[in-house]
């Protein structure tokens, strides 16, 4: 196997609109701090989403930087990072032998390198990509496609390679990657199930340590220790591994409707750098130790021969020796249990539990992934300015359409995503019907494959339903009553993002299925109908959530709709003082999206609750780059039946240093390198 240079990386999750740019500096500057040596980056270069300029600040700082190109990304981003009109080509099947997507494919792919060329980005002509992504993850897909899947994954090599960046190109969770595509590991353990490059030219890459578990509305949040991380991450070195990139290093949050199907706005909050740039302790300062410490295994790591043997039943050598003799080893505890004493040159070493103890020298202990000498932070958040004033708020009340108030006309029911083209989350779907019966209790039933749905009759609101992350399906069934004459029955299909993975994501449908009223004397069937179609709803059409569209319309007083789903709220507040990040508190509100001056901070769904009883998500974070010092517009777009007046901006800072969580090393990295800890 050939030897790399190694390199610890992070991805930075959706370019550009994680935080405005004039934030990219501190946030690069802190992973640096970190140890790191690489940005892992995806991107977008439309609106105030600079590519080239991310690029060139990542190259500013001295680092390197690894373009994963796709276009198909996945990372719980809508639609995969594929845009929505695709879809309408004739004819195309995504992400396989297919012409229509090959050249549409190929078209992105193309138009990105000869960006980067042109600013003379990559690593061959004195830039700082080193490496580039063509497609992700397609190995989990590929048996779907059958015998158009290994073309297409031959075709994706092939071209990528001609275009002759002069870095390598890595497909990652694809074991038959061509040469000379690198095939990569993605998951939390690549140090115990990755197989290993496809051939012996080479190198071990892990393009996903996965520093937690992204979160789905519903679920509770799932977090990794900063001991599992280390342990994994030195493993992985410790059996040649070259390249670990954590996904993510720096959270972040999806704004406006980036987001995929019920992922919350924030992101990966529980990573070294939180969502809001803050330094997640212990997680960051103990990797830090980690990077340092096997960086003083560089040289027998890089021009060493490895030997392994076993130190226990569970234990295991893993010994670095170059020409010069200069020796490096990782003393491995695989026990998950109890210590383990180990004997290696003469000299007995503790083990902790599932641990590993990196010796730069052979004898001195540097580093042992489960002692943890790092201090422990708690993120605090202080309240700002409450909303508390009845009087501070203004609302305007969405309007209800019905059948005789829609252009748009079909005998079925549409499919959702092919009528809305991923314009809006939101579809009215309308019909009348004549009811000619005395007896006026009836059932609704409405079966969809949307995310959440809103029943009204005759402009009054009969109920609501909504699906989960486990459960595509779901139902509205009410009870209603009708007048006799004729009645209007509107129902709102809403999305919270589109699908993000699988196979023939092209197919996908969404939106109403089958919509019944049964009666005492009958069952009535409306699926095939006459149906009229709004797409979005008056405000969004609107823009009332910026200055200007907010003119638009008469707003009332609070209150002045009663209590009525389908709400927007508006008020003015002034930006907090100092420096520290700022949060929006939705916890009084259910479900809808936020504006501060017309920028989306994205949706909230705080009814949904976790099966412990608690919202997915609470605060949401508001970049001070979106405010100004005073008047700032603040729009809800409120679905159900928030409250705005508990609504506040706080303030979140790191508070409550506590002690050692763990017993201290021995020996730090940085007594070998004569500089003192920084946390």
């Amino acid at each position: 196997m050939v030897r790399w240079l190694w390199w610890f990386a992070l991805l930075w999750e959706a370019l550009g609109t994680t935080h405005a740019g004039n934030m990219w500096p501190s946030l690069i500057a802190k992973a640096k701090a970190g140890g790191l040596d690489v940005i892992d980056t995806y991107f977008d270069f439309s609106g105030r989403h600079d590519i080239v300029r991310f690029i060139k600040e990542v190259q500013a700082q001295g680092l390197y930087l690894c373009l994963r190109i796709g276009p198909f990304i996945e990372a719980e981003w809508n639609y995969g990072g594929l845009p929505v009109w695709l879809r309408d080509v004739q004819g195309i099947v995504f992400r396989s032998d297919n012409e229509p997507f090959k050249y549409h494919m190929g078209r992105f792919v193309t138009k990105l390198v000869n960006m980067m060329k042109s600013k003379r980005l990559y690593a061959s002509q004195g830039g700082p990509i080193i490496l580039s992504q063509i497609e992700n993850e397609y190995g989990m897909v590929e048996k779907a496609f059958h015998e158009n899947g290994p073309p297409y994954v031959r075709w994706a090599a092939s071209f990528a390679v001609g275009l002759q960046t002069g870095v390598p190109w890595v497909m990652c969770k694809q074991d038959d990657a061509p040469d000379p595509v690198i095939n990569a590991c993605n998951g939390r353990r690549c140090g115990e199930t990755f197989a290993g490059p496809n051939s012996p030219n080479k190198p071990a890459i892990w393009t996903e340590n996965w520093t937690s578990l992204y979160q789905v509305y519903g679920e509770e949040p799932l977090t990794r220790s900063a001991e599992d991380i280390a342990f994994h991450t030195a493993l992985f070195i410790a059996r040649k591994g070259s390249y670990v990139n954590y996904y993510m290093y720096h959270g972040g949050t999806n704004f406006g409707r980036t987001t995929a199907a019920y992922i919350p706005t924030s992101y990966y909050d529980q990573a070294p750098l939180d969502e809001y740039g803050l330094i997640r302790q212990p997680k960051w300062g103990h990797l830090k130790e980690l990077h340092a410490a096997i960086k003083l295994c560089l040289k027998p790591l890089l021009s060493g021969e490895q030997t392994t043997f076993p130190l226990g039943q569970l234990q295991q050598a893993y010994v670095f020796k170059g020409i010069s003799e200069e020796c490096a080893a990782f003393l491995v505890n695989n026990n998950s249990r109890v210590n383990a004493t180990v004997f290696f040159e003469n000299s007995s070493y503790e083990l902790p539990p599932k641990s590993i103890s990196i010796l730069p020298d052979c004898k001195t202990e540097a580093f042992n992934t489960a002692k943890v000498s790092t201090q422990g932070g708690t993120r605090s958040i202080k309240l700002g300015q409450k909303f508390d004033l009845p009087n501070i708020w203004e609302e305007y009340k969405e309007a209800i359409p019905n059948f005789n108030e829609t252009s748009l006309r079909e005998n079925v029911l549409l499919e959702q995503t092919n009528t809305t083209k991923d314009t809006t989350d939101y579809l009215w779907y309308t019909f009348s019907f004549q009811h000619d019966s005395l007896d006026t209790g009836s059932i609704l039933q409405v079966n969809s494959l949307g995310h959440v749905l809103y029943g009204f009759v005759n402009g009054n609101f009969v109920g609501s339903a909504h699906g989960s992350p486990s459960n595509r399906g779901f139902a509205l069934e009410k009870n209603v009553s009708f007048n006799n004459g004729t009645n209007h029955v509107s129902l709102l299909s809403v999305m919270v993002g589109l699908p993000d993975s699988g196979a023939f994501l092209e197919r996908r449908v969404a939106g109403l299925r089958r919509v019944r009223i049964q009666d005492k004397e009958d069952f009535k069937n409306f699926t095939n109908y006459p149906w009229g179609y709004q797409v979005g709803l008056l405000g969004e059409n609107l823009q009332i959530y910026t200055e200007i569209g907010s003119s638009k319309v008469q707003w009332s007083k609070l209150g002045s709709s009663g209590n009525q789903p389908l709400t927007w709220y508006k008020t003015l507040f002034d930006a907090p003082a100092g420096e520290d990040p700022v949060a929006l508190n939705l916890g009084s509100m259910g479900k809808g999206e936020a504006w501060v001056n017309g920028q989306s901070i994205g949706r909230y769904w705080v009814s949904f609750h976790t099966s412990n009883g608690s919202p997915s998500q609470t605060w949401y974070n508001l970049p001070r780059s979106f405010l100004k010092p005073t008047g700032n517009l603040l729009v809800l777009l409120e679905e159900e039946n928030g409250n705005p007046v508990e609504v506040s901006v706080d303030t979140v800072s790191i508070a409550n240093v506590h002690g050692n969580v763990a017993r201290s090393h021995p020996t730090r990295p940085s007594d070998f390198m004569g500089g003192s800890k920084s946390n």
